[in-house]
């Protein structure tokens, strides 16, 4: 069989491989377009019919000689079939690719077929939605579990569960959610790997009560059930806990592995062995193999823009045609002002060189990592962020340095420099507390800005990027807990094999009497440390993020002296216990800190809390008090009901109070209202569709002004403590009508001149913008209403 020769075959027809195509025919050269399937574009063929198909990046403009714009998929693939007949493109459906071999200009490509074609150029667009990812759970083979949706009209008034947060799974869900119950899955703790007009709309879905969704949420099992009402019972792991949905079907759209053994086999090599990894190519596409390119998904660029940009740009490269890159001018504009920065390759390259950090990316990931992020440039003393803001952006040093302002575990200050090549702001990213330290430009400096959202998908998607930051920040922890002065050396040691752990609330992380198996650090959430004592549960302390647990027994030699439960759902870190007897032996500043812990916490237990503050304790935790950041408590046996603190807070706020008084549970003459407790992680701010609820750098959750009334958040808060209310016309009383009760309201005004106004939701904002704080506690006479954080619970309890 005589081979056919051409300048350039292209593998695959998806987006970059259909673009690649047309561009190679607009110049008039000989191309051949493979594709596997009897279709082409067959991932897209396979999207679920009806699809809207997004042209995302929005502000990444189009390059191709193939049209796109959003639309609906099947309006997209017949514009795409005319196109590539007014282009007069050579194409073969049902040509499977076994090998390539060869390098530039004398490429032999092998066929299932048995044929053979030469070329002197190969683009490979293969993607990677041949190879779908499974549950890897037991029960992901049962029937009604699938992997795909090619119809949602197909299924009506079942309960489905639908496993993934990227850009499938939320389509999917959106899809099936007019005639069906839909359950989403999320194994991440927010919907940062989706496009966020998906985002939007399956916030707006969510506050129509027409998806539900759990986040954090990992998949344990599925079971088949006996016949009746429902096939399926979807078994998971929650932040509160197992939780089992009874369902008729699981749709797990969990992504795809690329086709690395293939790839492989051509002589393309992958940086390392991280499935999530992809080929190392230069800025124009070519992989190590000279003349074989690689773009679209298996380049690390899935979306579709992006690709059929590349497929148009590897032509012109090949033809050795000068083109500028369709991200050039966007990055130009990010780097302008860094000093002697001239080009975008440059900016690329002081990122690559001064930020280890990324080093798993290739240079194309960089430049899309820096269309999300900001350049600051900085001069000396200017502060960055303070201690206890609560922003949440993450930040790498390419020039200059950075002083850090730490607080140490006994109160005192601490500074410690980060030079070019490090990295800051982890610890707001990962557990969502305040910022732990304040950050100053201690020289001139240049930053990159990167939004929590975007370092979160890269995480997600760079298993390289999520070790380094995560082998860091631990470090990091380790040396501000233990000793400061601890050697990299033992640092390393310390952390090597190190596991990281998760528990919901109420999972007990060791109990009394157990054997030490290591330290635990606390990366995020609260614990409480409990003892038995007379044959009651006594609690003993209460212990947030960026502390340890679990020393008493390691120094003591001795079993576990109490139980550990998280107050709240929590990641920790366990260094193993032969490695932290290791250090403490070598390291004698080390063993004296620790020591006196152990020895400060031995003369506590002395006093410790008695069954009655214990049993008030757990109320209190109970009460959601372990999630807080601030709460308000009455002290009932001080308070004389004047009700000043809740007419007050109205009087401060339009007419409508954000607490009640009488509303709320009591134990011991301590009270909680219904007031908002400022949640490390609020429940009211994941599903909220206008983006309406925010933080503030002092730690206030607060509804800013685009609320639209969804009500979304009162819904997902589970304490009750957000209304829906109508803004009205309030004349403000005075303290002497406040005392006395007279002076009419607006909440006593006539309903028929409120109920057809539009409500919104209202919360308590610790009167952020009022001088003075909470008007709640500064209108108490008695000093019965105070504010407080769960860390200074147990000093207030004894």
């Amino acid at each position: 069989m005589m081979s056919e020769n051409f300048k350039i075959v292209i593998v695959g027809s998806g987006p970059g491989g259909l673009s690649a195509a047309a561009r190679a025919a607009e110049h008039g050269i000989s191309h051949l377009l493979l594709e596997a399937a009897p279709h082409l574009a067959n991932t897209i063929y396979h999207f679920q019919r009806g699809k809207p198909v997004m042209a995302e990046p929005a502000v990444l403009p189009l390059r191709s000689s193939m049209s796109f714009a959003a639309g609906i998929r099947e309006h997209i693939l017949e514009t795409w079939r005319e196109e590539l007949t007014r282009h007069q493109v050579n194409y073969r459906v049902g040509a499977t690719v076994t090998n390539i071999s060869g390098q530039s200009g004398a490429f032999q490509i092998k066929l299932a077929s048995g044929e053979s074609i030469n070329a002197e150029f190969v683009v490979l667009a293969i993607g990677v939605q041949g190879n779908i990812r499974k549950l890897a759970v037991p029960g992901e083979d049962l029937p009604m579990v699938q992997y795909h949706l090619d119809d949602p009209d197909a299924f009506s008034n079942e309960t489905i569960v639908v496993v993934g947060g990227g850009d499938a799974g939320v389509e999917n869900s959106l899809a099936l959610a007019g005639q069906n119950r839909v359950i989403l899955i999320n194994r991440q703790e927010e919907f940062s790997n989706c496009k966020e007009a998906n985002y939007d709309q399956l916030m707006a879905a969510v506050a129509q009560g027409k998806i539900e969704t759990r986040v954090s949420t990992l998949t344990e099992r599925i079971d088949a059930l006996a016949p009746g009402n429902f096939n399926l019972a979807y078994v998971a792991q929650t932040p509160e806990g197992h939780e089992q949905i009874d369902c008729h079907r699981v749709i797990a759209r969990l992504g795809a592995k690329p086709p690395r053994q293939l790839v492989e086999s051509f002589g393309v090599r992958f940086p390392n062995s991280d499935s999530t990894s992809v080929p190392q190519l230069s800025e124009q596409y070519e992989s190590n193999v000279p003349g074989l390119y690689i773009v679209g998904a298996l380049a690390g660029y899935p979306l579709i823009k992006q690709a059929m940009n590349q497929g148009y740009e590897v032509i012109e490269y090949i033809l050795g045609n000068p083109v500028e890159p369709a991200d050039e001018a966007l990055l130009r504009e990010k780097f302008a002002d860094v000093p002697d920065i001239h080009s975008v390759s440059e900016g690329i390259a002081l990122l690559r060189v001064n930020q280890p950090l990324l080093a798993p990316l290739t240079t194309l990931q960089l430049r899309e990592f820096m269309l999300d992020s900001t350049v600051r440039v900085l001069p000396r003393g200017e502060v960055i962020f303070n201690r206890n803001d609560y922003s949440n952006s993450f930040f790498s040093i390419l020039e200059g340095r950075v002083a850090i302002q730490t607080e140490g575990q006994n109160g005192e200050e601490a500074v410690f420099g980060l030079e070019a090549g490090n990295f800051f702001g982890e610890m707001g990213l990962l557990s969502g507390r305040r910022r732990s330290g304040t950050a100053v430009a201690s020289l001139d400096c240049v930053l990159v800005e990167t939004p929590r959202r975007s370092m979160l998908k890269l995480l997600y998607s760079a298993a390289g990027v999520q070790r380094k930051l995560d082998e860091v920040s631990l470090k990091r922890v380790v040396r501000s807990c233990l000793d400061t002065s601890l050697p990299e050396r033992e640092l390393d040691y310390l952390v090597h094999e190190a596991q990281s752990k998760r528990y919901a609330v109420g999972d007990v992380l060791f109990n009394e009497g157990d054997k030490a198996d290591g330290l635990y650090m606390i990366r995020r959430g609260s614990v409480t440390v409990s003892r038995m004592v007379a044959g009651k549960e006594v609690v003993l302390a209460y212990i947030s993020a960026g502390n340890y647990v679990g020393e008493m027994a390691l120094v003591s030699n001795k079993p576990r002296s109490a139980t550990v439960r998280a107050a709240s759902p929590t990641e920790v870190v366990l260094l193993e216990a032969v490695r932290v007897a290791d250090v403490l032996g070598r390291n004698t500043s080390m063993r004296r800190k620790v020591d006196s812990r152990y020895l400060k916490q031995v003369r506590s237990d002395e006093y410790a809390p008695s069954s009655e503050s214990s049993e008030l304790i757990n109320f209190l935790m109970g009460q959601g008090v372990g999630e807080a950041t601030d709460v308000l408590l009455i002290d009932y046996a001080r308070c004389i009901r004047c009700n000043n603190c809740e007419t007050s807070c109205a009087d401060a706020h339009d007419g409508t109070s954000r607490l009640d008084r009488e509303a709320g549970s009591t134990y011991a003459q301590i009270h909680v209202p219904t007031s908002c407790r400022h949640c490390e992680h609020p429940h009211c701010m994941k599903d909220c569709p206008p983006d309406a609820i925010h933080r503030s750098v002092n730690g206030e959750v607060f509804i800013s002004d685009n609320c639209i009334g969804c009500g979304n958040c009162q819904t997902n808060c589970p304490y009750g403590v957000i209304q829906m209310a109508v803004k009205t016309e309030y004349k403000k009383r005075s303290v002497w009508q406040v005392i006395l009760g007279t002076g009419k309201q607006a909440s006593e005004a006539d309903e028929a001149e409120t109920g057809n106004l539009p409500k919104k939701a209202v919360k308590c904002d610790m009167c952020k913008d009022i001088i003075g704080g909470p008007v709640c506690v500064r209108a108490c006479p008695t000093g019965a209403a105070f504010r407080m954080s769960p860390e200074n619970f147990m000093e207030y309890i004894k």
